[in-house]
């Protein structure tokens, strides 16, 4: 009886090697890696996936941050430059902008602040974690690239905090007539927290004062940090454009980047959300078909109040009175100081 237990353990131990050596010479597939993984070996030429982001991105990787208000261009500037082979930036991750929300709100409550500090929960560790997240949202949501972008619209609205905890990051803001970011808004029904798509004034008023936070936040990061760059002049004269960009962010000329249309869905090329909003306009090639599709849509009264609903359209060079502006001939844009005086001598009456 012993014999025959012996014999059957003996064979199965056989069995069991034989199917293990089968099997690996038949060659198992091994788990897709990670986008963290492979972002890791193109850049370390090692793959510790237990490694922290923190110990191989330095604070001083120069990130892009694609932002502005939304409709404003913001997802043509992405898949242009997503075109380009050194970059990756991808969908929008819509989580961003909201951990960036959060953060301020506990900045600028005293008594929470305090609550922190007493816990051990300094500044330093609050941004070393916002840090850490972002860093793993931004790097593990899309394919591996030498430049990592993020396009989340509304993450500028915390610029300063952004170029604090990555100092090296360039930020790219794009601009828009309010006019027509507005009326495409409404028209397409993108729904904003705050803002009644039933009201041109109301998302006027709020367009202006989200795009001036925005706005000084970027000029105040000075020009070798963030690029205005307006959505009319990108449409009317690309390459020259997108040549001034890449100078700014110290990329290399990629003619791949004036036909983004040409590498949808390829590999190593763009990839477009199927929920986006924007996703349909951005898979034809660049066009000005956009430009003035909102004269005459917008009610007669608030056009009459146009400079005083939306101060900011003066600030960026959009003649508030004038519907449509001539967008070939693009007014200067202001700075805070400037504005506010070409606004006083403009309040002032010329002497009869």
């Amino acid at each position: 009886m012993r014999n025959t237990r012996s014999s059957l353990l003996l064979g199965c131990m056989l069995l069991c090697s034989a199917s293990l050596i089968y099997l690996g010479m038949s060659g198992i597939d091994c788990p897709p890696k990670s986008h963290r993984y492979r972002w890791m070996e193109l850049n370390m030429g090692s793959a510790n996936q237990s490694s922290s982001l923190n110990e191989h991105f330095p604070e001083d990787t120069p990130l892009i941050f694609i932002g502005g208000f939304p409709r404003s261009g913001t997802t043509l500037m992405r898949v242009m430059l997503d075109a380009h082979n050194a970059v990756r930036c991808g969908e929008e991750t819509r989580v961003i902008p909201r951990l960036l929300a959060m953060r301020a709100t506990w900045s600028r409550s005293v008594k929470e602040r305090i609550r922190l500090d007493e816990a051990g929960v300094t500044d330093q560790v609050l941004d070393s974690a916002v840090r850490a997240f972002l860093l793993e949202v931004i790097v593990g949501h899309g394919e591996p690239a030498p430049r990592l972008c993020n396009k989340d619209p509304f993450a500028l609205k915390s610029l300063s905090y952004l170029s604090r905890i990555f100092p090296k990051a360039k930020f790219v803001l794009m601009l828009r007539d309010g006019r027509a970011t507005v009326h495409s808004m409404i028209s397409r029904k993108v729904t904003i927290s705050g803002f009644d798509l039933t009201s041109y004034r109301d998302c006027l008023t709020k367009w202006s004062s989200a795009v001036e936070t925005m706005f000084s936040q970027c000029q105040a990061a000075g020009e070798a940090t963030c690029l205005p760059l307006r959505y009319e002049q990108l449409v009317l004269h690309t390459e020259e454009e997108i040549r001034k960009l890449l100078h700014f962010l110290e990329l290399q000329w990629d003619p791949s980047v004036l036909h983004h249309e040409e590498l949808i869905g390829k590999a190593g090329g763009v990839s477009l959300s199927k929920v986006e909003r924007s996703t349909d306009q951005v898979m034809k090639p660049v066009n000005t078909d956009a430009l003035s599709k909102w004269v005459g849509h917008i009610p007669s009264d608030v056009i009459s109040d146009m400079a005083e609903i939306a101060p900011m359209l003066a600030r960026l060079g959009y003649d508030p009175h004038a519907n449509p502006p001539d967008y070939t001939r693009p007014a200067p844009v202001l700075s805070a100081s400037n504005y506010s005086q070409s606004s006083k001598s403009a309040d002032t009456p010329h002497p009869s």
